[in-house]
């Protein structure tokens, strides 16, 4: 998987995880959905990604086929 597939899985993640908490525990959860949309603003313009740069120093994407990945 690659490293641009892999941030954008977890932050699937995330919001999904975070949806489930503000049903069942709590509306404040909703600020970490907004928390990770902003997140991934920001990135797309400034290409910092924090997720990415801990990914990455996990070893995430390493050995990534070249290309887009859809065949």
């Amino acid at each position: 998987m690659s490293l641009e597939r892999a941030v954008m899985a977890f932050a699937g993640v995330m919001i999904l995880i975070s949806l489930a908490l503000t049903y069942y525990v709590s509306p404040w959860w909703w600020l970490l959905t907004a928390f990770v949309g902003l997140n991934l603003l920001q990135s797309a313009f400034t290409r910092f990604c924090p997720a990415a740069m801990v990914m990455r120093k996990l070893g995430v994407g390493r050995n990534a086929p070249a290309g887009c990945g859809y065949r």
